[in-house]
């Protein structure tokens, strides 16, 4: 039936591309595209009309009278709907961008299925997949924090090297759909001279990463890096896997990034760093399951618990999709299950004050 259909709003100023968008949501029986808009002006217009409201923004970035920033922003403060940008720019300013809208609200960022190429059929399945699965998602109105909130930034690291735990060598993260403004919480969350590096892998788009590495270094007082192979982790630093390398940890704690077979159909693969964390570092580890579909780095996760390790999983409030974090506490690779803005806290608690004693961390 009609109704039964998810009601996608396209918000592009490009007309080239909003009718490729079309003709793509169209693709899927299961979609409706039930307006078209060239801007985020008339986006924020359609939505506040006395018509029948979508289920979904396809927004983009650069858009005249309104981009999609501060359409997202202002969308999310008056009448919040799961907000998907969609862009094609590969500048990691530009990009950065992006990850402010998500910041603001926005539930995903997909990249444009442009031409030809042999990657459109890979992309227009993830666009079609994103919709359908963010068409889910249960979004609330979002008070403007970034003007409203005068968070002040975390306290210097006061655990001193005395009771800093010895154990704890390295923090692995993994995270997928919903990730990136988890991060961002977890990170800015952390003192800029935390004692221990983190490992992150990320599934994002193709060429995304860049900007989401420049909007994190801007937006939390952590050095934030593209991972590179033979680097040794530093203090404070972040180091997040590359596009289509597995990120991993060698015996002489080092950093690894291999072109081994996608695992979960995934490269990098989560899976790959928390078995490298669980392997190498054991107990000397720290592994967190952020929001993300699947199950990418569940099983590793209760790995690294069973070699002692303290693990940290995304509650299903706080989680945009909870199947990732969601297995993980079903196979109890779990000793805390959290919400994002209580992360950095169980961190940096762990990391001052050891682990506990054997039988101190609940099943």
């Amino acid at each position: 039936m009609q109704s039964d259909k998810i009601k996608v709003l396209v918000a592009d100023d490009s007309q080239v591309t909003r009718m490729l968008l079309v003709e793509l949501l169209r693709t899927d029986p299961g979609i409706q595209v039930i307006g078209i808009v060239d801007d985020g002006q008339a986006a924020l217009d359609f939505l506040g009309a006395d018509t029948d409201p979508p289920d979904v923004v396809l927004m983009d970035i650069h858009m005249p009278r309104l981009d999609g920033f501060e359409a997202t922003r202002r969308i999310m403060e008056t009448r919040p709907v799961p907000i998907i940008i969609c862009t094609a720019t590969s500048d990691p300013q530009e990009l950065a961008v992006t990850f402010r809208s998500m910041e603001a609200g926005a539930v995903a960022c997909v990249a444009k299925p442009v031409g030809t190429g042999p990657d459109f059929e890979a992309l227009r399945h993830n666009l079609l997949q994103t919709v359908r699965l963010m068409s889910e998602v249960k979004v609330v109105r979002r008070w403007n924090r970034l003007r409203t909130t005068g968070a002040a930034p975390p306290a210097p690291w006061t655990g001193g090297a005395k009771t800093a735990s010895p154990a704890v060598r390295l923090i692995g993260i993994g995270a997928s759909t919903g990730g990136p403004p988890v991060l961002q919480t977890i990170l800015s969350g952390l003192p800029k001279d935390f004692p221990i590096p983190l490992l992150i892998v990320q599934h994002i788009a193709r060429g995304f990463l860049p900007g989401m590495v420049e909007w994190l270094n801007q937006t939390t007082g952590l050095r934030v890096h593209i991972a590179a192979h033979g680097a040794t982790p530093l203090a404070g630093h972040v180091y997040v896997a590359p596009d289509d390398f597995h990120l991993g940890i060698d015996a002489r704690g080092r950093i690894v990034l291999a072109r081994e077979e996608p695992e979960n159909g995934l490269r990098p693969s989560v899976s790959y760093l928390f078995r490298s964390l669980a392997n190498i570092c054991g107990a000397s580890s720290i592994g967190v399951l952020l929001t993300g579909m699947g199950k990418d780095g569940a099983a590793e996760l209760r790995a690294m618990r069973n070699r002692g390790a303290h693990t940290i999983a995304q509650d299903r409030d706080s989680s945009i999709v909870h199947g990732m974090p969601g297995e993980a506490i079903k196979l109890s690779a779990a000793a805390q299950v959290l919400p994002a803005d209580k992360i950095a806290d169980a961190l940096i608690a762990q990391v001052a004050r050891g682990y506990p004693a054997a039988g101190e961390i609940d099943s």
